[in-house]
């Protein structure tokens, strides 16, 4: 009952410390995954055993060249550099992926290893704070939504898994996690983008729906990735500053992995609408 307590009143502190940040100024979103992005950089840095502090140092210049000088750039160079991004960002991931249903076990060199850490979380903690960025205007409800999309997804796949789950997802790597528990997530996360596309013009159904298959599919595969780096490193969370949660990238990592996807399928809504 103790361990509930603590793990539901940081849930709360954490939830309100988002919609807070969101909602005051987009200097406060900006800065607030800031400090997040630096505080999982420092977590993974652990976890994968990265020597150095160069790593930050280069986080830091990409965070102020994407955040803050990116808008004064002209078009002909700011596309260019975006999509650069996106790309390594992408094909960063989508080897990450790989190399989960790898068995084989690999050897990163320190530059790989920094590499990674600046594209998988650096990368990814960039494309979660441009999301709002709309050409119009601050889209708060559209970052709100990919949150409340995740949030459900976890919850969801949780106590379905808990309650009927028996086909393990990935036992290797995730004891816990069941094929109905993750189809269990799905749904009800579906059911929220539905709730969303009512209650929201940002988006319509239809991009609503997609754009709830694409975090649950990629947020899903995110999780699945920060556990194998821990499982081959052998510690159980991230980090401890959330109690009883663990780390912070213990609570970011479905949402961290899935940011460039989620970026990418709204761009793409953008230009074809």
């Amino acid at each position: 009952m103790k361990e509930l307590f603590k793990r539901s009143i940081t849930g709360i502190l954490y939830v309100f410390l988002l919609l807070a940040a969101v909602f005051l100024s987009t200097d406060a979103f900006d800065f607030l995954f800031l400090v997040f992005g630096l505080t999982c950089i420092y977590e993974f840095k652990k976890i994968i055993k990265l020597s150095g502090y160069y790593i930050f140092i280069a986080f830091l210049a990409m965070w102020w060249v994407f955040i803050y000088l990116f808008e004064g750039l002209g078009s002909e160079y700011k596309y260019f550099i975006l999509i650069a991004l996106l790309l390594i960002t992408l094909l960063v991931n989508l080897s990450l992926i790989i190399k989960l249903f790898n068995n084989k076990k690999r050897k990163y060199s320190n530059t790989q290893r920094f590499l990674i850490t600046l594209f998988y979380i650096g990368g990814g903690f960039i494309f979660l704070t441009m999301i709002p960025y709309q050409k119009t205007h601050f889209a708060k409800f559209v970052i709100i939504g990919i949150f409340i999309l995740l949030w459900v997804n976890d919850s969801f796949a949780y106590l379905v898994g808990k309650s009927i789950g028996k086909t393990k997802l990935y036992e290797r790597i995730s004891p816990k996690k069941t094929v109905e528990g993750f189809i269990g997530g799905l749904i009800f996360s579906l059911v929220a983008a539905y709730i969303l596309a009512r209650y929201n013009s940002d988006l319509n159904i239809f991009q609503w729906i997609t754009l709830a298959v694409i975090v649950v599919l990629t947020g899903t595969l995110g999780d699945l990735v920060e556990s194998k780096f821990k499982r081959l490193a052998g510690v159980k969370d991230s980090g401890a500053i959330l109690p009883g949660h663990g780390g912070l990238l213990d609570r970011l990592d479905s949402l961290v992995f899935a940011a460039p996807f989620a970026y990418l399928t709204l761009q793409i809504f953008e230009y074809v609408s």
